[in-house]
């Protein structure tokens, strides 16, 4: 089966500006594009200045379109406090008539995004904050009533409404055994540092031990310059159009997405 096709859209510099954000989001839906997902960061590197809050470009997103599946790929669950994290993810799946989709992932340090503000810097700790808040999340999405009294958070006693299905992508990277396995317990994997399509063989195999759940996903992300043929027919689910980081010139941005998935 042929991948679907979404771009995955860094809203750096040029595109650091939610009313821009909306404006591409609507062109790629009339473009044929199906997916349109957005970087989740604090800081970048430098030649990234300015950055646009992920959360009010979904939401501006989910206003200027109405086919495309969006949302953040990826949030590191352990800078969010997971029971604001459900009601923001409940809100945005209302307000995209169910299309909203919650990547989520360890996160790195690697440009002080942690420790720059004195959140957790170890990754083994975030890795158990991952796990500890994805038992809040899910629950609290539910509408049921949840007491939860874990290593980093709890929720006791209490119930969010409405209820909201939320697909869950976890991001990892390949070949990395943990990432997959916790991927497997929700609803996609966005897989990080193929080498070839040859490499989501592997992936698809490993995730079969694992029963994933009926409908899973498996993402993927390329340059505008790969060749992306290849990819198509691998077995991903979904093959995502890096947009930035770095040089974001708008015009050519716009031209690209006008021409639509090729």
């Amino acid at each position: 089966m042929t991948a679907r096709r979404g771009l995955f859209v860094a809203p750096f510099d040029a595109l650091a500006d939610p009313r821009v954000i909306g404006d591409l989001a609507a062109r790629a839906e009339a473009a044929g594009w199906e997916g349109f997902f957005l970087w989740d960061h604090l800081q970048y590197r430098d030649g990234v200045t300015d950055i646009a809050d992920v959360w009010t470009c979904c939401a501006v997103v989910a206003m200027r379109t109405s086919r495309l599946l969006l949302g953040p790929m990826v949030t590191p669950l352990a800078r969010r406090r997971p029971q604001v994290l459900a009601r923001q993810a409940a809100s945005l799946a209302q307000l995209s008539s169910g299309r909203f989709v919650l990547g989520l992932g360890l996160g790195d340090d690697w440009v002080r995004e942690f420790s720059a503000y004195g959140d957790e810097e170890s990754p083994r700790v975030r890795g158990a904050m991952l796990d500890d808040g994805l038992t809040v999340l899910t629950a609290l999405l539910s509408g049921e009533p949840v007491d939860h009294e874990g290593p980093h958070f709890a929720a006791r006693g209490v119930q969010h409404r409405p209820a909201a299905r939320v697909p869950i992508w976890l991001a990892g990277r390949f070949p990395n055994a943990v990432p997959l396995r916790r991927a497997a317990r929700h609803d996609g994997f966005f897989v990080i540092g193929l080498d070839g399509p040859d490499d989501v063989s592997a992936v698809l195999a490993d995730l079969a031990a694992q029963s994933p759940r009926d409908g899973f996903e498996v993402v993927i992300d390329l340059r505008t310059e790969q060749d992306h043929a290849p990819w198509l027919d691998s077995g991903a689910t979904w093959v995502l159009t890096r947009i930035g980081p770095f040089d974001l010139d708008l015009a050519e941005v716009e031209r690209f997405i006008d021409a639509g998935p090729s």
